[in-house]
This record gives structure tokens, sequence and C-alpha cells, in this order.
């Protein structure tokens, strides 16, 4: 990839380092920074792009370009909606930390790097203004990743990625110092990230750091199952999120494959198992304990795009905070369902409050350290 940029004085590695500032609870490793552009689309333009609609498929640059252009003719009009586009920082784990901190006043950093291009500084403008530690993000010569999310009528969204011209972040660029201090480390199966997740795994154990692993796509755990299945039977997973087309994927040719199955099945090697079932709720599992939990929230999903990764910041929320099992699970159903609310995978000021007033109503902690909530 990109050769790295000279770092400012004093920046150790990454963008933005303050030596003295202490290491954030929960880290992100998102190897390549992503911009997601995010569009409500008609069904026909679904239907003549690659791969199937409803999950995530990479897609190569000129096919990104492509969809792009057709998006304006495609465009469904909404009156919160004036542009065809909203352009912000994107992808899986980003969206997860971002609403940890935003939401719920939890110091988080970013493992990975950018490009030293526009989209590069949309990434880091973004990011920081969510007060999100980026001294572990690299900058290097090359381009950011990019991903077009494309929002059906229902609500439904369907993701286009293209890394494959990215700059990343590579296994030997981590060390050691890039997770001390820090309590949870948070991880997006990608096979053609594996060896860089497999070296940061390894570090955060070594660290003292629990790594929470979400599976990505039902895409990706269907093609690339058997190393996913080795990742999980390593026992370096201590949290494990996936929603249910995932968990189907995960236990396909098994007799009685259902998301119940596929919650016991990861049960066996995470300390905490969760399997996210959309408008039913969740389910999950933390010993032997189960819990399930109807979702919360009676609005209409406007777009799906971080309704996994959003849950993903309300579990986390609790378990940082010492929080039961089925506490943790309503808590991540309240923030899942705060951000569905409106297009893409950044919550409002608005959807905060929502979420705060649902927290309020079933009895459930507000975050005492956040930047919306109104009393």
């Amino acid at each position: 990839m990109g050769v790295e940029n000279p770092p400012p004085k004093n920046n150790r590695n990454g963008l933005f380092a303050d030596a003295a500032a202490p290491a954030p609870v929960i880290l992100g490793l998102q190897p390549s920074a992503l911009v997601d552009h995010v569009a409500r689309v008609d069904w026909s333009l679904l239907s003549r792009i690659p791969g199937e609609a409803g999950g995530s498929f990479p897609v190569a640059f000129d096919e990104l370009k492509s969809i792009l252009t057709e998006v304006n003719a495609h465009n469904v009009a909404s009156p919160d909606n004036s542009s065809p586009l909203k352009t912000i920082a994107g992808g899986s784990v980003a969206n997860t930390i971002r609403g940890l901190s935003a939401g719920f006043g939890i110091t988080c950093g970013i493992i990975g790097a950018c490009g030293n291009d526009d989209q590069g500084s949309l990434f880091v403008d973004n990011m920081s203004s969510y007060k999100i530690d980026l001294s572990r993000l690299r900058l290097k010569n090359g381009h950011t990743g990019q991903c077009v999310c494309l929002v059906d009528e229902l609500g439904n969204r369907t993701m286009r990625p293209c890394l494959s011209s990215a700059v990343k972040v590579q296994a030997n660029d981590l060390t050691s110092a890039d997770l001390r201090g820090s309590k949870w480390l948070v991880v997006r199966y990608a096979i053609f990230n594996i060896e860089v997740i497999q070296a940061a795994i390894k570090i955060a154990k070594q660290e003292g750091v629990r790594v929470s692993l979400d599976l990505a796509s039902f895409e990706m755990v269907r093609k690339f199952r058997s190393q996913l299945l080795q990742l999980l039977e390593s026992g370096s997973i201590d949290l494990c999120l996936a929603n249910e087309d995932e968990a189907a994927e995960l236990v396909s040719g098994e007799e009685n494959a259902d998301a119940g199955s596929a919650l016991e099945f990861l049960s066996k090697h995470c300390q905490w198992a969760v399997v996210t079932l959309g408008s039913k709720g969740c389910i999950a599992k933390h010993g032997k304990e189960v819990v399930r939990i109807p979702a919360i929230g009676e609005a209409k999903a406007v777009d799906a795009t971080g309704a996994g990764d959003l849950f993903a910041s309300g579990f986390l929320y609790g378990l940082v905070k010492g929080l039961s099992l089925e506490e943790c699970c309503k808590i991540g159903s309240c923030s899942g369902g705060s951000v569905i609310r409106s297009l893409g995978g950044e919550v409002t000021p608005d959807n905060w409050q929502w979420m705060y007033k649902q927290l309020q109503t079933k009895g459930l902690p507000i975050p005492e350290s956040n930047n919306f909530y109104q009393s």
C-alpha cells in the first residue's frame, strides 16, 4: 500500500498523539478508514448492481463510481433528504466507537490508516468531532476506502465497499503500545484483513484486553466460514455479535440450524454471545444465563444502516459498567433503535434524546457522561 508520511512532531505513529492522554477504554480496529456514501434508492437500481441485495459485497473502484453516478437517477426523495447523498465517516467499527463516545461518554480510539486525500480528511474531521482518539490512526499516501450504502423503501441497506486500493494498517505496523491500558478491542471479521486482525488479537490478549468480534455480513461468513471457525475456536474472542442472517450461515448444514443453535455454538467459544433478530429483538448468552429481549421502540426503520453497530455500542457500554446481561441487551436494543430513525450510521442529537427517554422509561441507567442528554 502507500508509504507512510513523516509523522508530526511528538507523534509516535498516528494523528494528534498526546503522550499524556490515558489509553481509551475501548479501541476499534478498522484497518482502512472508510467513508460512507448513503442514499435512498428504488429497487430497480438494486437489481442491477453486483451481489445480492441486503448484504455487503466488495466492488472495484470503477464499479463504485458507476453506482454513485446512477444514484441521482434512483434517489428516493424525502423531507429530510434534500441531497442525493449523505457522506460521513463510516465502517462498522467506526460506527460503534463513535456511538460509544457520543451517546455513552466512553473514551474511544481507532487503530487503522487513512489516505492523504479528501476522503481521509473527511473521516478525520468527522471522528475528531466526536472526540475519538486518533493517535493510532496512521496517515499514508494513497486513497481512503469508500462504501456506497443503498437504502430501499423498506429501510433495508445494501452495501458495496471499495477497499481494494485503500491504504490500510498492516500487521507489522501494530505494537503493544497501541493496545496497552485499554479494556476492549472491537474488530469486524473480514478475510482480507485477517492477518492484521490476528496480530491485533494476539497483542490484545498479551495486554489483557478483551476482544469483541462482529461477524460482518452473511456473505463473509458463507464464503470464509472455515477461517472464521478457526478464529472462534482459538478462544481469543470474548464477545461475539451476529445478526440473524450471519448466525444462519454460521450453522448452515447443521440439524435444526437457527438463531438459537448459533447462539449455543458461539457460547462454547466466547464468554458473551449475542444474536440480534431485527424487529424481534435479540437473544444472548453468558455462562449458563440466556436472555431474550424484544425490540425497543415502535418507529419504522428509515435506514437499517448501523443498527447492529449501535447495538454493539450499547451492549459494550453495559459490559464496561458491569451491568447484567439483560440490561446490556436492553441498552443495546435502545441504541440500535436510535440509529435506524434517520439516514446513515451516525445517530443524530434528536435520536440520542429518543434513546435516553427509552432508557429512562424502562428504568435503565442513563449515561452520566454524554454529549446530548437533557434531563
